[in-house]
């Protein structure tokens, strides 16, 4: 076998793994889930969670890292899709709901299972949802600035704003009364109004 294989192989185990360690915690919690109940969902014997990584915990931190970044990603991504603050909220809000309504098993995990993080990788969660409100904060304030909006309290906007979006992973269900694109347009709506937009 090629290094590369070897390569290829290992990194279709961790993914396995992460996997496998979002459905254990998403249906009995981080507490409640077991290196055993992980590997088993994996398909795996249980030393094999010791080979790919350090702990539980770190599973549940690498978890953690790889969605908040993707979430931060898809949030600068929206923003630079337009060039205007109204158009570029409408983008944010849009695909910060509709992505947490698709990726509602993984939201739930990353969203309410941060204090079982050890304080270090809290630390580092902490700082990229920070950058998150920042980004979210200082859009509204651009458009604040520029006479789009009509908000006293940017900061606490953004964080009303990205509280709808996280809140999604709690209650949404594939078979409940709305498709995630449903949701995506009415957040923008209630975004519009919370910011108070000019043509809202």
């Amino acid at each position: 076998m090629t290094g590369s294989e070897d390569r290829s192989r290992a990194d279709e185990t961790r993914a396995r793994l992460l996997d496998a360690a979002v459905a254990a915690f998403a249906e009995r919690g981080f507490h409640g889930s077991t290196t055993r109940d992980i590997t088993s969902i994996a398909g795996l014997s249980t030393a094999a969670i010791y080979v790919h990584h350090r702990s539980k915990e770190e599973l549940l931190y690498q978890v953690s890292r790889i969605g908040h970044q993707d979430i931060l990603d898809r949030v600068r991504a929206a923003i630079a899709s337009a060039n205007d603050p109204v158009d570029q909220l409408i983008a944010v809000i849009r695909e910060f709901a509709i992505h947490h309504a698709r990726a509602h098993t993984v939201a739930r995990v990353i969203n309410y299972e941060l204090t079982a993080l050890s304080p270090e990788h809290q630390r580092e969660i902490k700082e990229i949802r920070r950058v998150i409100d920042s980004e979210v904060r200082s859009l509204i304030e651009r458009g604040v600035a520029a006479g789009d909006f009509d908000n006293p309290n940017p900061r606490m906007a953004a964080i009303a704003l990205l509280s709808l979006g996280i809140d999604l992973a709690r209650w949404y269900r594939e078979d409940g009364p709305w498709a995630p694109e449903e949701i995506g347009d009415y957040y923008v709506d209630l975004a519009l109004r919370i910011v108070g937009a000019r043509s809202a």
